[in-house]
């Protein structure tokens, strides 16, 4: 026999499996819930706890509904108060070298940390080879509000004496209350010109509406992630199963990299990256992809990532630095003036 209890959900009593969570009872409940953000839906991206996208208030506390287990007598409202602070779990803030695929190449010759960066914990897409797994999948710690994030990425700034300033992740974009009022936050404490505001991004989410409201947060540079030409590669790559949320995520991120240069070539820098590995990618898409972002923008900064072992790839053989020379040929080969390619050794850029 399944063992029940009483919740009562907006007001209204129901009776649930015990040890469900929150997320599941709403579902059994008849609300609808969503890996892509809907207006009518609760948006359930990571479903490990990292991101706080799911938040909704129990026994008067905001709590994230796809970590939360039901008990009996739990009251839970789906809509939160007006006064809620977003918040997310964000760790890192600390100083990088190298930057991610929305840095300037230029600024990725070594010598020095070239920004600041911090990484948000929870994504929706499941990548076998997901090299930063530890900090993705990490549904504990204390989450923070965007003014407390600002504030400690401000400090870090300062600390190691640069002026650009990276969130990444997991999937940064997932709590776009939280990452919107994050933005301004820093835009806030740190007014000079020189600041910039750096959003790297699988781009899965980030439609044209969201640009819109990221760059007149204060976003001034962004990375988008490409991973692959085909649907087919994009789910191998992502770890995806249910094809049509896979290609609703690949249809934004092309859409995404299109509007950017469209509408904002001339207030964000923006850096497209693709991935590289044999085993996951062949070279003729990789050629393909670089057809499409040449039609795009011939001089769109494209920085190809060599895919090593990690996660669940084990079995994988991270490309050499020979292998990465030709996929910048490849690259270059279809008009892109901006190709910049990482190696074991460091970067190949455009003057390669």
């Amino acid at each position: 026999m399944i063992n029940k209890v009483s919740i009562e959900l907006d007001g209204e009593s129901f009776k649930v499996q015990a040890g469900i969570t929150v997320k599941k009872a709403l579902e059994l409940c008849g609300y609808k819930v969503s890996k892509y953000p809907e207006p009518t839906s609760l948006f359930t991206p990571c479903e490990t706890g990292g991101c706080w996208s799911c938040a909704v208030e129990v026994n008067g506390q905001p709590r994230r509904a796809c970590v939360t287990i039901v008990s009996d007598g739990l009251s839970i409202k789906t809509v939160l108060p007006d006064d809620y602070i977003p918040r997310r779990i964000v760790t890192g803030f600390s100083g990088h070298q190298v930057g991610g695929v929305g840095t300037p190449w230029w600024l990725k010759s070594g010598g020095g940390y070239i920004e600041t960066a911090c990484f948000a914990a929870g994504c929706n897409l499941r990548c076998p080879q997901c090299q930063n797994w530890d900090i993705t999948y990490q549904g504990q710690g204390k989450p923070l509000s965007p003014r407390e994030a600002a504030e400690l990425m401000t400090d870090a700034r300062y600390k190691f004496g640069v002026d650009r300033m990276a969130i990444s992740g997991g999937e940064s974009t997932l709590n776009k209350g939280w990452l919107l009022e994050y933005v301004r936050e820093l835009k806030k404490l740190n007014i000079d010109a020189n600041a910039r505001i750096h959003v790297d991004t699988n781009g899965s989410i980030l439609t044209k509406d969201y640009i819109d409201e990221l760059v007149e947060a204060g976003m001034t540079d962004v990375g988008p992630d490409l991973k692959g030409f085909y649907l087919e590669s994009f789910m191998r790559i992502t770890g995806m199963e249910d094809r049509d949320l896979a290609e609703r995520y690949h249809h934004t991120a092309w859409q995404a990299v299109s509007y950017l240069i469209e509408d904002y070539k001339d207030r964000v820098f923006t850096g497209v990256g693709i991935p590289y590995n044999r085993k996951l990618i062949s070279v003729q898409e990789i050629g393909m992809m670089g057809e499409r972002l040449f039609k795009i923008d011939p001089e769109l900064q494209v920085c190809v990532l060599d895919y090593r072992p990690e996660f669940k790839k084990q079995d994988l053989v991270k490309p050499g630095y020979d292998e990465m020379v030709a996929i910048h040929r490849v690259l270059s080969g279809k008009g892109l003036k901006t190709v910049v390619c990482q190696t074991k050794y460091g970067h190949i850029g455009p003057s390669a």
